[in-house]
């Protein structure tokens, strides 16, 4: 991860972590959706909404892409705050793309 991907290098371990595993996915399309969305918002999450993160990226790729693309509903089961507000933000146009990058 470059230091533009980790514009917080005062994070504490567990975010430094959890801003690792988003980046890391093993598929390319949520690296971009997934890592994003934490790189923008891991310095303010609460501890609850750092548990609830860590949930979200035990799910499976193929699953959070199809939810958070808007491909498939997300199941009542799965679905959490955190899940919501990400899949919210990655089905606006440019999600995943850098800001500089975006149109639209």
């Amino acid at each position: 991860m470059s230091d533009q991907d980790n514009p917080h290098p005062e994070l504490s371990p567990r975010r430094r972590r959890l801003l690792f595993r988003a980046h890391h996915r093993g598929t390319k399309e949520a690296d971009l959706m997934i890592g994003r969305f934490v790189a923008r918002h891991i310095a303010s999450f609460s501890e609850a909404e750092l548990d609830e993160l860590e949930g979200v990226l035990e799910l499976l790729d193929v699953d959070l892409a199809e939810w958070l693309t808007g491909r498939s509903p997300i199941p009542a089961e799965v679905m959490t705050p955190m899940l919501s507000r990400m899949a919210e933000e990655c089905s606006r146009s440019g999600a995943g793309l850098p800001e500089g990058a975006r149109r639209g």
